[in-house]
């Protein structure tokens, strides 16, 4: 394991707040920090990588009773372990099972070409847990610090054809894992489990039946999780418990099914992680039919995945209604339909972000069986970015230096010419800090580079100021701003499911070589 000096340890204690109270990198998702832009604001999608799907059902204990394949995580998860250095899956397979599914580990050194390891639990396979289930949430919990629990099983598992609860299980290795420590009720099938480290809470993410909007969500927090699993039950007025409360539906304008365009869209499925300074949400949009209608005409069922955020780790910021992680419209393609999320995601691997999700292929012999694993990517911090064209636009953001804030980075395409002007509260240049002392930016695509000026090469000398930082572009794309303590330009912030270089701690702070 990775060792701090103690002046990282001292700083990672108060490094987790760097502007306007914000956590690491700050996002062009939030707009709220923005005074005044005439600049164009672009979200954008990830890129399903060519070798998809990286995993697939190939192994004989992948198919279920009747013989259909599976091998996908079904929220599942897929984690980069820094300490052993490891991309990790957990996902479902079919186990020989009638009603359910089986949990199954597979490891990569890159996440692009995966193994699947014969392991010791039921010998000859990768199987680590024989639970059937309907869906699992596997934690790698960077935050535990009990090493018996680091890792963190929510298994939905079949009770009987009818009825399915929830069930706790804890493990240090991620491949050997404890008897239920903690059993829920009733619950309604894709349930998902997460963290949020804002709020130092574990979150159930609870399926539940809304008489207009059918598919909604039901909001748990705890922050024992053995306390949240024993409290989650199926609630059918959705609103009469004291723990469980109502939390969202579908929207109107959420994708419709272009072939059954009068169904109304209902969430299938949510789940969130912590990225940089706030939460970022997968929402399973489901669009349709019904599952009697894709036995009969033998398809699949259109589940995408959208995109949101948060500040607080309840309320959404939904706007961006395009399909982060769709569907292919190649009949014949792995994720012809039924795409879901994975916990974990994302992972930073270098300047991309990984997003792993399982889709469905359209072949004999039914509609819900079929999955395999894929992998998009999309340039870090790459949501959105704020764009300039040949003419030259400028974004102002009020903000305070913060008292550990020593250098100001971007992540920025440059085609043309990137410049930043402080201004004082007021509005006026500060002297040393105009435009015209700006060190430029020119012909540069860089997700992490400092900025400076002639006579500054940081903002050490306006720590605890508040002031407006402008950043004026010419064919150029911005995507995320930051002040760090370190020269090394680490921002803080809370980094998804890890990656290749990055603290096993879960924040992004150097890292001892």
């Amino acid at each position: 394991m990775k060792k701090y000096s103690l002046l990282t340890a001292l700083l990672l204690l108060i490094c987790n707040v760097s502007v306007c109270g914000q956590t690491g990198r700050i996002l062009f998702v939030d707009t709220t920090l923005i005074e005044k832009t005439n600049l164009q604001r672009i979200h954008h999608s990830p890129v399903y990588y060519s070798g998809n799907p990286v995993l697939k059902a190939d192994k004989k204990w992948e198919l279920n009773i009747n013989g259909d394949p599976y091998a996908a995580p079904f929220s599942g998860g897929v984690w980069y372990d820094e300490e052993e250095q490891k991309f990790k899956m957990w996902y479902s397979a079919g186990g020989g099972k009638l009603l359910g599914l089986v949990t199954c580990y597979a490891e990569s050194s890159d996440g692009k070409v995966w193994i699947k390891p014969e392991l010791d639990v039921v010998p000859g396979t990768n199987i680590v847990d024989t639970l059937e289930h309907d869906c699992v949430s596997v934690l790698l919990d960077k935050f535990e610090k009990d090493r018996t629990k680091r890792y963190k099983m929510f298994v939905v598992e079949f009770n009987n054809r009818f009825t399915v609860s929830m069930k706790l299980k804890y493990s240090s290795d991620g491949i050997h894992w404890s008897e239920p420590k903690a059993l829920s009720g009733e619950l309604y099938d894709r349930c998902a489990a997460y963290y949020d480290p804002f709020r130092k809470k574990y979150v159930l993410s609870l399926k539940t039946i809304n008489g207009v909007y059918r598919r909604s969500r039901n909001y748990l927090e705890h922050k024992d999780p053995e306390m949240l699993v024993s409290l989650a039950h199926r609630i059918y007025d959705n609103k009469s418990d004291k723990f469980i409360r109502y939390w969202f539906n579908a929207d109107d304008d959420d994708p419709r099914h272009p072939q059954f365009p009068g169904l109304r869209p209902q969430i299938y499925n949510h789940e969130a992680m912590p990225y940089e300074g706030c939460m970022l949400g997968y929402f399973t949009v489901w669009q349709g039919p019904e599952n009697n209608v894709c036995d009969s005409l033998n398809i699949q069922k259109r589940n995408e995945v959208l995109i949101g955020w948060s500040k607080d780790g309840f309320h959404w910021n939904r706007e961006n209604k395009k399909p982060f992680l769709p569907v292919s419209e190649d009949f014949h393609a792995w994720n012809a339909g039924n795409v879901q999320s994975t916990a974990g995601n994302p992972l930073i691997v270098g300047d991309s972000l990984y997003f792993y999700v399982s889709g469905r292929y359209n072949s004999k012999p039914k509609h819900d069986s079929n999955f395999a694993t894929g992998l998009a990517m999309l340039r870090r911090d790459g949501f959105v970015s704020m764009r300039a064209g040949k003419k030259e636009g400028y974004v102002e953001i009020k903000t305070q230096i913060p008292a550990n804030g020593d250098y100001l980075f971007v992540n920025a395409d440059v085609k043309g010419t990137l410049a930043v002007e402080v201004l004082s509260d007021n509005g006026q240049p500060i002297e040393g800090f105009t435009k015209r002392d700006c060190i430029l930016m020119k012909k540069s695509d860089k997700t992490k580079q400092m900025i400076s000026w002639k006579k500054h090469p940081d903002v050490t000398s306006l720590i605890g100021k508040t002031v407006r930082l402008k950043f004026y572009l010419n064919q150029a794309d911005i995507y995320a701003f930051w002040i760090s303590p370190w020269q090394t330009g680490e921002s803080g912030g809370y980094t998804g499911g890890g990656g290749p270089g990055l603290s096993a701690n879960g924040t992004d702070i150097p890292v001892s070589k």
